[in-house]
């Protein structure tokens, strides 16, 4: 237990993109409960930071909260769900950087949660099972834009291999198959938004890894956006504007004077001594006053 605690100390001092996503899921979470739990106490009512966070499923609500496409993917209520999800990111997120770069790894957490949102709500408006769900149906959790990591890695490098408790040496790229079987059997459970939406990050991993074998990073567009976007907010240098005084007659004539008598020493060395007994500084002066 204390090297697994120690583990995680390095990992969070180490302060990279997916230590940072951890980090903020977790302290969404913490802030969400906290809230529940003070309005519980008070007895103020059912309001949740929830409703303006999860993504719905019904088109007209998505209209009144658009953000909710974005937010959606950095909440959860449950401590089950959130230790799950983090886990995940954290073992896949390690293995991700070793193939690809720590913007890339945003990028493809941003995007895969875009996708498996995408996926929820074209799902839940299109098929007549959750025709009576719709309304009443909202999707919260980062396990679509997890997906969009693991599928991505296990995808570009398919012979990876990770050892498991019990079972031993297997390839990453057999446990995601599994993952995803086990989505598509479950997209008529109870918990049916989550599952289509891990389907959706899944396939956009699976794009990721095929369009950078081919030479593409479908992240570059997102990821320029977001640097333009942080450059607004960067402090720029201030101009620094130097006033020289302009010289007096006096001062001009007086330095002309110091540099000819410089230059008639330089040549009355030579005329004695010969070109090459000039010091390397005396050769400079001269070849500066030819020109």
């Amino acid at each position: 237990m204390a090297v697994i605690l120690d583990n995680f100390k390095i990992f969070f001092r180490q302060k990279n993109i997916f230590a940072k996503l951890i980090i903020i899921n977790v302290l969404v979470f913490v802030i969400i409960r906290l809230v529940a739990v003070i309005f519980t106490l008070f007895k103020l009512g059912d309001w949740s930071l929830l409703q303006y966070l999860e993504l719905p499923a019904s088109f007209s609500q998505l209209a009144m909260k658009p953000w909710t496409v974005i937010t959606y993917m950095f909440v959860h209520y449950e401590f089950l769900h959130i230790l799950f999800n983090m886990l995940w990111l954290y073992w896949f997120g390690q293995i991700f950087i070793s193939f690809f770069n720590e913007k890339q790894l945003f990028g493809v957490y941003l995007i895969g949660g875009i996708c498996g949102a995408i996926f929820f709500i074209l799902a839940y408006n299109i098929f007549p099972y959750f025709e009576d769900k719709m309304e009443q149906s909202a999707l919260i959790g980062a396990s679509a834009a997890v997906m969009a990591i693991v599928f991505a890695a296990s995808f570009y490098k398919k012979d990876f291999r990770i050892n498991l408790l019990f079972i031993g040496s297997i390839k990453i790229y057999y446990i995601a198959l599994a993952s995803l079987l086990i989505d598509m059997l479950a997209v008529t459970s109870l918990n049916a938004g989550g599952h289509i939406a891990h389907i959706g990050g899944a396939l956009f991993g699976i794009g990721y890894a095929s369009a950078f074998r081919k030479g593409k990073d479908l992240t570059a567009p997102l990821n320029k956006c977001i640097d333009w976007f942080v450059d607004l907010f960067k402090k720029k240098p201030k101009m620094q504007v130097k006033y020289q005084r302009r010289e007096s007659d006096y001062e001009y004539n007086d330095r002309r004077n110091k540099n000819t008598q410089e230059i008639d020493l330089i040549l009355d060395k030579i005329k004695k001594s010969g070109y090459e007994s000039l010091t390397k500084e005396e050769k400079k002066r001269l070849f500066d006053a030819g020109k």
